[in-house]
Order: C-alpha cells, then structure tokens, then sequence
C-alpha cells in the first residue's frame, strides 16, 4: 500500500511540473527555431508587392520643339517636324534609341510641316497631313525608308488637313479629323501601302482636331480634342472606331476636357494613357489612364513637365513622351520623359 501511494504522489508531482513548465519549453523552442533557421522562416513570413508607377528622364532631344509627330519603330523613336524655339516651321527628323539612350538625325522631311501625324508599319514610318508655314493644310503622304534613309512619296490623302490622328491597324494606315483650311473635321481615310490607295470610311461622331489617339485590340481610340478654331473650347470626348464593322461608338469620357494632347497603349495592353494638353492660361500635366476592358478611367501619376504639343509612344511597359511647349501657344521644349507604368 505504501509502494502504490508513493508512486501516485510522484505521477502527481511530473504530472503538475509538466504544467508548470510546458509554456516556458514552447516558447524555448520558438526561439530556438527562429535563431537557427532566420532565413527560412523570413521567407515565409515576407510578401512582395508590384512595383508602383514612376517616371524617369531620358536624354533630351537634341532640337526643342513643339507640334512635333512621332513614331516607334523597332527600338528607334523617331520626332518628325514642328516648330522650333524661333517659331519657324522645321522638317528636322531626329531618332532616339531606347537601348542606348542617345539621339541621331536622319534626313529631313521633304517638306518641313508641323501638327502632322506620323505611324509606323512594315519598318517604315509614315508621315500624313499637317501645315506647311504658316497655316496652310497638306495632304501629302511621305514614306521614310530607315534602311535606305530616304523618303518617297504615296498617294495624297483625299483631305488637307493638319492637326489630325493617324494609326495602323492591320496594315492600313488610318487617318481621323483635324482641322481642314476653315473648321473641325470628323473625316475618316483609309490607306493601303499594297496598292497605295485611299478610300472613306465613316466619320467621326464628334468634329475635332488637336485630339489624342492609340490602338487597342485592332481598335482605334480618339480621346479629347478641340471643336472651334481656338484653343478653346476643348471636349472630353473619348470615341472608338471598329475598322471590321465600320462604325464608331461613343464611349465613356476622359474625366477632364483638353487638347493638345499625347496617347499611346502598351503592346498587348488594354490601357490608354492620355498626356498633358493646354488651355489659354496654362498647359497640364495630366496622366489618365482609360481601361478598355472595364471602360473606366484613373488618373495616374502626373507628367514631371507640363505641355502640350507632345509625342507619346511606348515600348514594353514605358511610354516615352517627348518635346512639347510648357506654355500655352508657341513655345518648345526638348524634355524626354518615361514613364513606366509598372
């Protein structure tokens, strides 16, 4: 009896030790685990977030200019035309190269215009419409060749008209509105490189110049723009032309009213994002991105530069938006400023 009362009070003795120290072992043994294995335990426990967007600076642009074109082809950039810091009307074309961040000059333009528009197809870059000086309308079609550096001529485009939009889709370069000898336009043309021919398309719900545009999913976006003879009034119209369909739709408008502005979309992308812009008193910074997918816009982060009169084109997940006054009326920059949207 003796013998099994002893052995019951010392079961009860571990049994009630046990208790009183099994907190200070679990956390003994978390200690231990942390100060011998840091690194896996700090893999467990960090999680990582998408970069923000940002914007950086590329090499200036060796000719400040406004109411310039520009165009992206392969890893080149190129700026066409405008106006320089004297006023004057320039044909100058100057090629940036993202990889290595510096600039040369090709041959001018035959002819010097500024408020044309400008896209690339096929190696080549393509430069439609725009004023000789001082405000006469074109219809000129120039062809730049950067293998052969030259240029050659196609087939005029059926309306004069400066200050328009121009996009390829599918191999057919797309002319929109701008600003015939008198008035808005809401014009549509359509050129093939095949057999260098035009032929018209349905107009443009909304008469305007001074607009933005970028293609997404065969599509071509026209955002913004200007409805009188001024820099006033500018609209928020944000309207998509179908080329399968031949028609346009009215979409949801840009959140702020402006012209003079600069668009591209990222390759494969469904953003649009929508640059600068003036009005009599001061020129924008603005950023605002429309999502084709879900039809809604969202102010992104602002330009460093505000301007309007700008070039905007993108490569990969950055858009290079170059040149452009950062007063309203004639003035130029040479400013190169990127934007990475991710």
């Amino acid at each position: 009896m003796g013998k099994q009362l002893i052995k019951v009070i010392n079961i009860l003795y571990y049994y009630m030790l046990s208790i009183v120290l099994l907190p200070f072992i679990g956390v003994l043994s978390l200690l231990f685990i942390v100060n011998v294995f840091p690194v896996s335990t700090a893999r467990e426990i960090t999680t990582t977030t998408a970069s923000e967007p940002f914007w950086t600076k590329g090499a200036p642009m060796p000719t400040p200019r406004t109411e310039a074109a520009a165009a992206i082809s392969a890893d080149n950039i190129y700026v066409i035309g405008g106006f320089d810091e004297s006023g004057q009307v320039t044909g100058v074309v100057e090629v940036y190269n993202i990889n290595n961040n510096s600039w040369t000059k090709a041959v001018p333009l035959p002819q010097s215009l500024h408020h044309t528009a400008a896209a690339s197809y096929d190696g080549k870059i393509y430069v439609i419409g725009g004023y000789t000086s001082p405000w006469s309308a074109t219809n000129n079609l120039f062809i730049y060749d950067p293998v052969e550096n030259k240029w050659q001529e196609g087939k005029p485009m059926p309306t004069a008209r400066g200050a328009l939009n121009a996009a390829f889709i599918n191999g057919i370069l797309y002319a929109v509105g701008g600003f015939s000898s008198n008035s808005p336009v809401n014009t549509s043309e359509a050129y093939s490189p095949t057999d260098n021919s035009w032929t018209t398309k349905e107009p443009m719900p909304t008469e305007r110049h001074h607009a933005a545009s970028a293609v997404v999913d065969g599509k071509l976006y026209v955002m913004g723009g200007r409805i009188g003879t001024g820099i006033t009034p500018s609209v928020n119209a944000n309207e998509m032309y179908d080329p399968a369909q031949n028609k346009w739709m009215i979409l949801e408008p840009m959140p702020s009213e402006r012209s003079g502005i600069a668009a591209a979309s990222l390759v494969n992308g469904s953003s649009i994002y929508v640059f600068g812009g003036e009005e009599p008193s001061k020129t924008f910074n603005n950023n605002e991105k429309y999502d084709v997918k879900d039809t809604k816009w969202i102010s992104e982060l602002p330009m460093p530069t505000a301007r309007h009169g700008l070039g905007a084109v993108s490569n990969e997940d950055r858009v290079y938006v170059i040149g452009g006054g950062p007063q309203p009326g004639l003035s130029v920059s040479n400013v190169n400023e990127i934007f990475h949207t991710r």
